[in-house]
């Protein structure tokens, strides 16, 4: 890949695209591309297609989504499914017609049954039902990887799907009406140290297993899909070993130095009981993450605190 290749990053200003603009440029790539949700409008297709066609990137980087943790997910079925669709369809469709010839489209491990045999591995897609509290957005994301897969087929285009596992770090969102489990976890706990050591209620039992892939890490990820030319359509990314949800919240309240009680609420859902992918595709193609867990919650509580003021405090 050519360095000075134009590269659009649709959702640059959000954790994992802004991570990835800045994976890039210490690769050395400088003619990057970005815009705003107020300049572009991902969901207008005229809009999306009138930026793609006068912009012409040489590749595009899906890294925009409506996300958000199991609340959001299964209050809003409707808008994550109606508007991931739209976001990806409008890129993808825009790249086929002005002919790019690489785009990378970022999705999430939530694509393969609720239930299916751990570890999950690529081929388990669409063999079983899914999680029922997020399959808006796992539909819509199924839908991307496929139509990534129907342009790569029919057209012979250098089209690549990246499942993450959780994905965390710098710039995650921490509102705890919408957040993931993780950043979730770091506010909780810190704005109780902060009112005496507070006691902090979490959801469900604890006994559900999580992957957690620091963002740093998946910008990596996206790096080496953009320079080499993988061989098949989709790939999982993550690091190939969970924890339970308990575990993380006793590192979580270690590192944030909470010293309170913590009760499960163990009538809230815990979703699926265990997601933990199979990462032996990228590893063997030469990529693997390399950031341990701990070290990665540390940087991200580091980063919330240098931002706290951004954050309203929760009463608690």
């Amino acid at each position: 890949m050519d360095k000075q290749s134009k590269i659009y990053i649709a959702g640059h200003r959000g954790m994992v695209g802004s991570a990835i603009w800045r994976a890039l440029e210490a690769s050395g790539y400088n003619n990057l591309v970005g815009q705003t949700s107020a300049e572009l409008d991902l969901r207008n297709q005229s809009a999306v297609q009138a930026f793609i066609e006068t912009t012409k990137p040489d590749v595009i980087i899906d890294a925009a989504a409506k996300v958000g943790g199991i609340l959001a997910n299964s209050q809003y079925q409707f808008e994550f499914l109606l508007e991931n669709m739209q976001i990806q369809n409008n890129l993808i469709d825009a790249a086929h017609k002005q002919n790019i010839s690489k785009f990378i489209f970022l999705g999430s491990s939530c694509i393969y049954p609720k239930l299916a045999t751990q570890p999950l591995k690529e081929e388990y897609l669409l063999t079983g039902p899914l999680e029922p509290t997020n399959d808006g957005y796992a539909i819509a994301k199924i839908s991307g990887v496929r139509l990534c897969k129907a342009i790569r087929d029919q057209y012979q285009k250098d089209f690549v799907s990246l499942m993450p596992t959780n994905l965390y770090g710098p710039h995650d969102n921490f509102d705890l009406k919408s957040s993931h489990v993780l950043p979730a976890m770091i506010r909780k706990f810190h704005e109780a140290k902060l009112n005496n050591n507070a006691t902090v209620t979490l959801w469900g039992s604890g006994s559900p297993m999580r992957e957690f892939l620091h963002v740093e890490d998946m910008a990596q990820a996206v790096v080496f899909a953009l320079e080499n030319k993988l061989p098949e359509h989709l790939y999982n990314v993550g690091t190939g070993t969970d924890v339970t949800i308990k575990n993380l919240a006793e590192t979580v309240q270690r590192i944030v130095g909470h010293q309170g009680t913590i009760v499960w609420d163990d009538t809230k859902p815990d979703g699926t009981p265990r997601k933990l992918m199979d990462v032996s595709k990228m590893k063997t193609l030469g990529w693997q993450a390399t950031t341990p867990l701990d070290q990665g919650i540390e940087n991200t509580y580091n980063w919330f605190l240098s931002n706290e003021a951004s954050y309203k405090q929760v009463k608690l």
